[in-house]
Formats: structure tokens, C-alpha cells, sequence
């Protein structure tokens, strides 16, 4: 018991750790994060990630140090999800590019509260209602066959209802000013836009965390190792955000490819109904394999332009 409580304490003062160097020493000054300054840091991420997995794996055996690695894969991909809604986000709310990461910060730190307590219920939940494996099988087959046949529409986040909630009971100021969340308005305290941009990023994570933990639960019932792989995944997704702003549109079978593993892993899930188990190793590869796949078919058939982008681009 002391030392699952070690574990719990250690990790996330070592994340807290890392968090404040990254805010307080190579972000202390308000700056648009270059690719290049973006990829060191995804590349930080990871590795620190696969260090920490190396080290499961040594401790506790491959079958916990594979799903560890399943789960962060799974929960790295799906999250890419939330970078296209990030990305919406701030080009409507219009935040300037020196600000976006310390929005993403402060999104990341409500994350960790947010995921640890629902990583917490659910693994004690299936504990002692293993049924609820099939439900979440069955809700994650349900979201895959959505997210495969929806079209992609554009969010205005005014009609969200998180802004009209914080627009209706908080004060807001007219105006920001530079990354603060709060000012000094009409001689009263009022929170800034950017703080309305940061409550969207944090309801758009616990979105959709509710797709992505379930997907971790149909790997590993463990809350240490779903928790710890949920955050090194959301640690490397921040920086990743700014890697890959540009190239978004150009994978655009990203979706199809999600969409993929969620339905895998639902059906998954579902099988062990009848006794049926799929070995950690063969999930892992049909994961990234998947993921490979929508990646090269993005690039080797590029999403067409719309005809009024050719008319336009022509014009010009």
C-alpha cells in the first residue's frame, strides 16, 4: 500500500516538477513557439514517456510494460483529436500565438484532476462491476461507427455551452490583456476572454476523455497505469499541437484511422464475453499499424481541394 502510494506521489511530482521548469524557466517569457522549439519538446516528452515505460516494464514485467505502452499509444491518438479543436478554438477566439501555450499549460494541469478522478471510478467501477466492460465495449463500437459517418462541421464555439454559461454568471472584461486571466475592469476583477478560451479547452478535454478512458479500460484495468499513460500522452500531445498546426488538413484520414481503434478496441472488449482475450502484443500492433496506415494514405492520396479553394487559389 505505501509503496502504490510512493508511485502515485512520485509520478506526479515529477510531472509538477517538469511543468514548472517548462513555465518558469523556458517559457517565463511569453513567445509563438517555433516547430523546431516544439519538436525538442515533443521529443523530451517522449522519451521521458518511454524511459518511464522502460522502467514499468523492468519492475513489473512485459505484460504490465506492454500495456502501459498499448495504452499511451491509444490515448497519444486519440488525443490528436483534441488538436483540431484546439487549433478552431483559438483562430475563432483570435489568441495570439504567444499566448496559446499558456493556455495549453494551464489545460493540462485541469486535465490531470479531471482524468484522475475519472480513471479512479471507472477502474473501480469495472472492479466491482466487471459488466460495465461490455458497456463501455458497446458505447466505444457506437462512437467509432459516429466518428466514421459524421461530417466534419465547423464548431463556433459561442454556442457552446460552456462560453454562454461563463458569459451568463462570470464577469468578463471587454478586452484581454496579454496572457493574464484576470484584470482590473470598471474597478472590479474580471476574468479575460483567454479565460473563457482555457474553460473550452478544459470541457473539450473532459469530452473527450470520456471516449478515451473507456478505450484504456479494455486495455488494462490498473488506475496507475492508466493514469500515468493518459498524462504522458497529454505532456506530449502540447507540444506535438504546435508541430503539427500546419499539417492537419494534410491527414486527413486521421479520423478514419481513430475511428478504426476505437471500433477495435470496443469489439475487444466485447469478446472477452465469451472467453475470447486478444494478447496485449497482437493490440499494440494492430494500433500502430492502423495509425501507420492513415498516416502514408493521407500522404500518398492528398485530400482534394474544394472548388471554391481552386477558384480562389487560381485568383490568386
Amino acid at each position: 500500500m505505501n509503496t502504490q502510494v510512493a508511485l502515485w506521489v512520485g509520478f506526479n511530482v515529477f510531472v509538477l516538477a517538469m511543468l514548472a521548469l517548462d513555465l518558469g524557466l523556458f517559457h517565463r517569457k511569453d513567445h509563438a513557439v517555433t516547430p523546431k522549439e516544439a519538436g525538442l519538446w515533443t521529443l523530451v516528452w517522449i522519451t521521458l514517456s518511454l524511459i518511464f515505460c522502460a522502467g514499468i516494464w523492468h519492475y513489473q514485467g512485459p505484460t504490465v510494460g506492454l500495456q502501459w505502452l498499448t495504452a499511451y499509444v491509444v490515448e497519444y491518438a486519440l488525443s490528436v483529436d483534441n488538436l483540431f479543436v484546439f487549433l478552431m478554438v483559438f483562430s475563432y477566439f483570435r489568441v495570439a500565438p504567444e499566448h496559446q501555450h499558456r493556455v495549453l499549460f494551464w489545460g493540462i494541469l485541469g486535465a490531470f484532476v479531471m482524468r484522475a478522478g475519472l480513471i479512479i471510478a471507472g477502474t473501480a467501477l469495472v472492479k466491482q462491476f466487471h459488466w460495465l466492460i461490455y458497456l463501455f465495449g458497446a458505447f466505444l463500437v457506437f462512437t467509432a461507427v459516429k466518428m466514421l459517418v459524421s461530417k466534419d462541421e465547423e464548431m463556433d464555439p459561442e454556442q457552446q455551452g460552456i462560453v454562454k454559461f461563463a458569459r451568463r454568471v462570470l464577469p468578463v472584461a471587454r478586452l484581454g490583456e496579454g496572457s493574464r486571466f484576470m484584470v482590473q475592469e470598471d474597478g472590479r476583477s474580471k476574468f479575460t476572454p483567454l479565460f473563457i478560451v482555457l474553460l473550452v479547452v478544459e470541457a473539450t478535454d473532459l469530452l473527450f476523455a470520456l471516449d478515451s478512458i473507456p478505450a484504456v479500460l479494455g486495455i488494462s484495468q490498473d488506475a496507475f497505469i492508466i493514469y500515468t499513460s493518459n498524462v504522458c500522452a497529454i505532456l506530449g500531445l502540447r507540444s506535438l499541437f504546435f508541430v503539427v498546426a500546419s499539417l492537419m488538413e494534410k491527414f486527413h484520414f486521421l479520423k478514419v484511422g481513430l475511428s478504426a481503434i476505437l471500433g477495435f478496441v470496443g469489439v475487444k472488449m466485447l469478446i472477452t464475453f465469451f472467453d475470447i482475450h486478444v494478447p496485449i502484443g497482437i493490440s499494440l500492433g494492430v494500433i500502430a499499424g492502423v495509425l501507420v496506415a492513415a498516416i502514408v494514405a493521407s500522404l500518398v492520396w492528398p485530400k482534394q481541394p474544394e472548388p471554391g479553394q481552386d477558384r480562389e487559389s487560381a485568383k490568386t
